[in-house]
């Protein structure tokens, strides 16, 4: 098999993102349009994966790191230009090569496959990715001659009325022989009106020299985004992906048009997906969990039958049948073992709490560590901040934590331990002890009267 090489193009400025953000790095359900391409890129086996940077080449550098190389073009002045700063890397070397645009993330690693294997197989020395649209207007159109095999690209603006007929259009992504690439963009010229080297020229100079052009038709919708509009759709037709793969993989989505989820999640059969819910990159699911209405998750890890509604999760770890909810807040850090119930309108932040342990309603549980099975009361708080340092709470196996409960950490509810309602801890309570920690109540008789005559 020869070697396959891939170089991106994503050195443009994108200035009609209207955006301090450099463009192939706007994210597209929730990862950067550049690394969409780079994964691509990596599930096809590719040998070597050059990107061409420009403007913000370093922000590029630290998202896709150390294991793809860059060349930088100082100055845009075209597509062939840009790929001309690749000679160092790969002139001369035997080859494929693959040729896209950091800006175009829905381009999957199917569709480059069958690009290349086209090629491949043709024995092309070029290779145009094709669409065939209903609407191609604004797209470069793909001119074949009788025996089938591509003539020129003609883009719309020099285009005949019987040119502008065709449907088949060219995408911007192409695959080449590399020598052949390489030796065609030493006879590339800018003398056009912009004065800059276009990679479609190419396709001519090897046609001129008697090579064999080809063009791959795909059916996959591929977007190149430029402006916010074409970001917006990218999103679309990739969030639609995304669910359409969920679903065939066994998820039900209750209501596609309303739910959210990003790249990179892994949710497991038999899960079932409410209306309203959000699902963040690096989040994995497990089977038969129900997830939401009007959830958030981000960055979690979700064991099995684990139920979460109208809540929002955060790196943080919940395991098998566990319930969380509605309106719970659990912070980075958490960890709520099996079995573990976390009720309404309580939040947990950087706390382990252990199997079968409850805190069922209006409680803030910070930087603690809650054994296994203990009760944890309504309006309970962990004080862990002394307005310097956080310091820990600790809460023992099968203990009790009345209702209105202040903790003031460091401090450590001994195994089997009981907090009486109302009490302010803040000394250790030995094993199987009983802690009250308030003032005894005094009934004054009568006085309430002399407060409503008042």
């Amino acid at each position: 098999m020869p070697d396959k090489f891939a170089i991106v193009l994503a050195a443009g400025q994108g200035t009609r993102m209207k955006s301090k953000l450099y463009k192939v790095l706007h994210p597209v359900c929730g990862k950067p349009m550049v690394q969409h391409v780079v994964d691509s890129l990596n599930r096809l086996d590719t040998n070597r994966i050059v990107v061409v940077v420009g403007h913000g080449a370093e922000k590029v550098k630290e998202q896709l790191g150390d294991n793809i190389e860059y060349v930088m073009q100082e100055e845009q002045l075209g597509t062939a230009h840009a790929v001309m700063q690749v000679a160092s890397l790969l002139k001369d070397k035997p080859g494929t090569t693959l040729v896209l645009s950091g800006d175009e993330p829905l381009i999957s690693s199917q569709t480059l496959e069958a690009l290349v294997s086209h090629h491949e197989a043709s024995g092309a020395a070029g290779t145009i990715l094709t669409r065939v649209m209903e609407s191609p207007t604004g797209y470069g159109r793909i001119i074949r001659g009788a025996d089938g095999l591509v003539e020129r690209i003609v883009e719309q603006k020099d285009a005949t009325e019987q040119e502008r007929a065709v449907r088949e259009i060219n995408t911007g992504t192409y695959c080449f022989d590399n020598e052949k690439l390489f030796k065609a963009l030493d006879k590339v010229s800018n003398a056009n009106a912009q004065g800059e080297y276009y990679l479609t020229d190419v396709i001519q100079i090897l046609k001129g020299a008697g090579e064999k052009i080809e063009a791959s038709i795909t059916e996959e919708i591929t977007v190149g985004v430029n402006d916010r509009v074409a970001l917006a759709r990218a999103e679309a037709l990739m969030r639609e992906r995304i669910l359409n793969h969920h679903m065939r993989q066994g998820v039900t989505v209750i209501d596609p048009h309303n739910t959210y989820i990003q790249a990179d999640v892994t949710i497991g059969r038999d899960s079932v997906i409410y209306p309203g819910t959000i699902i963040e990159a690096g989040t994995v699911i497990g089977e038969d969990c129900i997830i939401g209405p009007q959830t958030q998750l981000k960055n979690c890890q979700v064991g099995d039958g684990v139920e979460i509604k109208q809540s929002v999760l955060a790196d943080s770890r919940i395991d098998n049948g566990a319930t969380v909810g509605p309106f719970a807040y659990v912070r980075p850090g958490s960890h709520l073992g099996e079995n573990v119930k976390v009720g309404d309108f309580v939040e947990i932040k950087n706390t382990t709490i252990g199997k079968g342990s409850k805190v069922s309603h209006l409680t803030y549980l910070g930087d603690a560590e809650i054994g296994q099975d203990v009760n944890v009361g309504c309006g309970t708080v962990t004080v862990n901040y002394d307005g310097v340092r956080k310091h820990k709470t600790v809460v023992k196996d099968h203990s009790f934590i009345g209702c209105n409960a202040n903790l003031v950490a460091p401090v450590t509810v001994g195994e089997g331990a009981y907090v009486a309602a109302g009490s302010t801890i803040t000394k250790d309570v030995p094993d199987g002890s009983l802690a009250v920690a308030r003032e005894r109540q005094t009934n004054k008789e009568d006085y309430a009267k002399k407060i409503i005559k008042k």
